[in-house]
């Protein structure tokens, strides 16, 4: 028989279907329940292992221990004049492994949700959420489905942008109990530039060249941050371990698909003023999971509108005036105080944090953006 005058393959049809394994997709499927759904994730974890970091508080120490490479009750940030050291009695700074996370959540799939490893192609959205599409040679058609691929970043968008290793020293490194979260005695002439450094022992640590501007850099050019701030430490590499890179949006994201329901990163579930987005797509997911059994399949919003308009003139402060960006901070870490400052960067600040920002800001440039907003 000609292929012209085959039938059309049968559609398999499902309740759900989550294009993405990464965070959020592989987190909704590890708690969906009494459905037929699946994720189709063409990559292993494996393959986009890469450290994933967040303030945890005691219950989350112990629920991401099997996946944790490092955690710190102290953090610091540092610069030309000095530093500041926070002490955490609430919060850990905590750094997962995502291949660990993700193989740990694949494994824990119930029955009647499928993971698929290729890519979805095809895909067609449909009324009500749902729609089609293609992978690994089959159709499939959904009730609902929830897109949680990387989104789309705009080149000329702020972004957070870095290249980091993981080396073993050839000698104890001092303080591996403090991590260092900013360190911006580096080139600040290209953007607001740090360095992040996170010891796992006394002879493991990974460290960072981190920029937030809308330029990426070349490769080269982050490694000779890091071999600059090395030496200015006094750290020799025994072996280098591992090479990671990433681009994270500080800015507005677009959705590859239309029409299709978006979960995590694509959902703006990263804040905007720091990157961090571990937690708030962990609280999205496990409200979005609630909602479906009890037959509500609209996505919470990952972070509050008043705050995403908070962070929106924070960036555009950065935007205009760069220079400030050290400042600023330096400024937040010494005006709050340890569980102050993670509640902040965790986007549950109180109001009283906040007035402690607001009143260590240089008022002059906030106001101005206020203004244009």
């Amino acid at each position: 028989m000609s292929s012209l005058n085959k039938p059309a393959a049968a559609s398999i049809d499902l309740d759900i279907a989550i294009i993405g394994g990464g965070s959020a997709g592989i987190t909704l499927a590890s708690k969906l329940n009494n459905l037929s759904a699946v994720v189709i994730e063409p990559r292993t974890p494996t393959e986009r292992d890469c450290s994933w970091a967040l303030w945890a508080d005691s219950s989350q120490t112990t629920q991401f221990s099997s996946v944790t490479k490092g955690s710190w009750q102290q953090w610091k940030l540092v610069d030309q004049d000095g530093e500041v050291v926070h002490n955490s009695n609430q919060y850990r700074y905590t750094s997962l492994s995502s291949a660990k996370y993700l193989t740990a959540c694949e494994n824990n799939l119930a029955n009647g949700v499928e993971l698929i490893r290729a890519a979805a192609e095809d895909i067609v959205a449909a009324p009500n959420d749902g729609g089609s599409f293609t992978a690994a040679g089959k159709h499939y058609s959904a009730a609902h489905i929830y897109d949680s691929r990387p989104p789309v970043i705009a080149a000329d968008s702020l972004k957070q942008h870095f290249l980091g290793w993981e080396i073993r020293t050839k000698s104890p490194i001092t303080d591996p109990e403090i991590a260092t979260l900013m360190d911006f005695r580096v080139d600040q002439s290209r953007g607001l530039h740090f360095i992040y450094a996170l010891p796992f022992s006394d002879r493991r640590l990974l460290v960072e060249s981190t920029m937030i501007s809308t330029r990426l850099e070349d490769k080269d050019w982050y490694r000779q941050a890091i071999g600059d701030w090395l030496k200015l430490q006094n750290i020799e590499i025994e072996e280098t371990l591992a090479e990671e890179a990433g681009v994270i949006p500080m800015a507005t994201v677009s959705r590859r698909d239309n029409g299709i329901a978006c979960i995590g990163a694509a959902s703006g579930a990263v804040r905007l003023s720091s990157g961090y987005a571990f937690t708030g797509i962990q609280a999205q997911v496990n409200k979005l999971a609630q909602g479906i059994s009890t037959g509500d399949y609209h996505v919470p919003a990952p972070i509050p509108s008043a705050l995403i308009s908070m962070d929106k003139i924070f960036n555009r402060v950065l935007v205009a005036q760069p220079e400030l960006g050290v400042g600023v901070m330096m400024g937040t870490a010494k005006a709050l105080s340890a569980d102050g400052f993670a509640r902040f960067m965790l986007g549950s600040a109180t109001w009283k944090d906040w007035a402690t920002v607001i009143l260590a800001m240089p008022k002059v440039p906030f106001l101005k953006q206020v203004f244009k907003s």
